[in-house]
């Protein structure tokens, strides 16, 4: 068991940058950029719980003091679920849901809840632990018995561990929404598949940067369905939560994508997921066919906004999975919209034409205009990369 959980690493890069003074703000250009209090008017996310399986989350930090409902974890999964031993963990419960206090991170739906799940990643060392620990199936199980609505995984492997697939049946079988880190490999390879990002039932999210243009490090490929915020964020540097420090990764995607979940389902109660997963697809940034979604950021950059100041926007069907064709079986795509022109990119990643203007007074493809991606500069030609089928898994 402890060589399976040891092959499973958190989804996030640079996991040794340079440390924020303690006086620095975290990095959180996101906020300012998906017009969060704008978003905030609108809604917070209060109600609306979601799981964060993952390295554990302290609850005592500044920024989560309050929002971690540790007494909602199942008996099965609780061992450590409050004991982070790398940081991650927390750091992407504070991205969800942290209120900001203390000078800590502040998430994107503050008031929603947290339920902490550990499971041993790569940086988890001590074999007493690792035998304890939760494998992340049985975490999975356990959260979709919870109250939770959203299941954030930030966590990546290159082969399905013991029951993921079945626990992840399990949870889409229960309402849940699940997110997950599409990996940070893309530099070394893309021609290997990531998991649970790669499962049917799992959206997978790809990091993009402040312009829209994708990490050189997110892993792209058929398992690719949206993409969020995931360079330049700030994550708890080690597990002694001293300080904060840089980093790229798409875990912090995951994270911006299961909080932008929280938002929509907090304004629309009664939806199921797959119509919340539904509207975060059709009003994604992109200016591509949706039919053909792009390697490199699926459907497109979430923009949770345009589905929040629309209160009568349709969901669609309730019960009709929006990628159901994507992982082999039956169900209705996202509705067509409209796509705004954009001119080819410069460099040779996917990237984004904002035609809005962002919290930095830039411009942004996080709130409004169109998004050019799944494009790739070869021999001086641009040719479209665009996937025709789903995942394999």
């Amino acid at each position: 068991m402890s060589a399976a959980l040891a092959a499973l690493v958190a989804a996030s890069a640079g996991l040794a940058p340079h440390a924020i003074a303690d006086s620095a703000p975290p990095e959180q250009w996101y906020l300012g950029a998906m017009h969060a209090p704008d978003l905030w008017k609108v809604s917070t996310g209060k109600g609306v719980k979601v799981a964060v399986v993952d390295t554990g989350v302290n609850p005592d930090t500044p920024s989560l003091k309050g929002q971690v409902l540790a007494q909602e974890v199942p008996a099965a999964a609780a061992y450590g679920a409050t004991k982070d031993y790398d940081g991650h963990g927390t750091t992407m419960a504070e991205m969800i849901a942290g209120t900001g206090q203390g000078g800590g991170i502040k998430g994107l739906a503050p008031d929603a809840k947290v339920i902490p799940f550990r499971i041993a990643l790569s940086t988890l060392k001590d074999p007493a632990e690792l035998k304890r620990t939760s494998l992340p199936a049985q975490a999975i199980r356990a959260a979709a018995d919870s109250d939770a609505k959203v299941i954030n995984m930030s966590f990546a492997a290159h082969t399905k561990g013991p029951g993921l697939e079945e626990a992840v049946k399990y949870a889409a079988s229960k309402g849940k929404l699940m997110f997950a880190g599409t990996g940070n490999d893309g530099e070394e390879s893309n021609d290997l598949v990531e998991f649970p990002a790669a499962l049917p039932d799992v959206v997978g999210v790809a990091a993009a940067d402040a312009s829209g243009n994708v990490g050189k490090f997110s892993h792209s490929g058929d398992f690719v369905d949206l993409a969020a915020p995931g360079l330049n964020v700030s994550r708890w540097c080690t597990a002694d939560f001293q300080a904060y420090c840089t980093a790229d990764g798409t875990s912090a995607a995951s994270a911006i994508a299961s909080a932008s979940a929280a938002l929509i389902w907090s304004a629309h109660p009664t939806w199921t997921a797959d119509q919340v997963l539904r509207t975060m697809i059709d009003t994604a940034g992109r200016s591509w066919d949706r039919n053909t979604p792009s390697k490199y950021l699926g459907y497109g950059l979430i923009r949770p906004r345009l589905v929040l100041e629309k209160a009568d926007i349709n969901p669609g069907p309730a019960d009709v999975d929006p990628l159901g064709k994507e992982n082999g079986g039956s169900g209705t795509p996202p509705a067509a919209s409209a796509a705004p022109s954009a001119s080819a990119p410069a460099q040779g990643q996917a990237a984004a034409k904002g035609e809005g203007t962002g919290g930095g007074g830039g411009s942004t493809p996080w709130v409004v205009g169109g998004v050019l991606a799944g494009l790739v500069v070869i021999a001086g030609g641009v040719f479209a990369v665009l996937r025709t089928r789903r995942r394999g898994a």
